[in-house]
């Protein structure tokens, strides 16, 4: 029988390797899990594997420092959907990693349930965000502030629109936001929709690094 998933864990602590491999052979059963030590190994891992439906990548590995590894894979290797692993939970790094292409980041600290959620998340082709880290304010050690022209943008919006973007900033779905607001999922999605054209952006992660140094208030 064929795996329902292939997916990729780059990191070089073997450790971590064997404790995500058995949380994932556990929560997602059939899922072929592949593995690297190196943003090399990763590499040569990817190319001989063309159907790798996700790569876990450590921000921190030994030929690789920081996002630059993200950037190499993006680079070469662009139809590969690469998700951050690691124990850096800085807002800002957060969103850099989705601007670079990630499809998710996934903090190292997170438990085997939301891990599991996470990893569903995003191979059914979804962004995942850390609500945790996203609900936090931008730092306040190295402030971005928002462009003048979005600000004209982000004054564009209705309020209801507004607490929509939030919560879109802060990693939650559709469904969770119209829980959280109390609202039908196709009246959020006509929001998101209205979103994107104002802020002049083609997709919710386009929204969500734009948005990164703005934390709409409530009211």
């Amino acid at each position: 029988m064929p795996p329902t998933h292939t997916m990729m864990v780059a990191d070089d602590h073997p450790l971590f390797r064997e404790a995500i491999a058995a949380v994932i052979e556990a929560g997602l059963p059939g899922c072929r899990l592949l593995e690297a030590d190196s943003l090399a190994r990763a590499l040569h891992e990817a190319k001989c594997h063309p159907d790798i439906d996700l790569l876990l990548l450590d921000l921190d590995l030994p030929d690789a420092e920081g996002l630059s590894g993200l950037a190499q894979l993006r680079e070469t290797l662009p139809q590969l959907p690469v998700a951050i692993v690691s124990a850096e939970q800085d807002r800002r790094v957060v969103l850099d990693a989705i601007g670079l292409g990630a499809v998710g980041y996934i903090p190292k600290s997170t438990p085997r349930t939301a891990l599991l959620n996470a990893l569903a998340h995003m191979l059914e082709g979804q962004v995942y965000l850390p609500p945790d880290i996203m609900r936090r304010p931008p730092s306040a050690a190295s402030p971005r502030q928002p462009a003048p022209a979005f600000a004209t943008h982000i004054g564009s919006l209705t309020e209801k629109q507004r607490e929509v973007l939030r919560l879109i900033v802060r990693g939650h779905s559709n469904k969770q936001i119209a829980r959280e607001l109390d609202i039908a999922e196709t009246t959020v999605k006509t929001h998101v929709s209205a979103i994107l054209r104002k802020l002049g952006v083609a997709s919710r992660v386009q929204a969500i690094v734009a948005a990164g140094a703005w934390e709409p208030q409530h009211g």
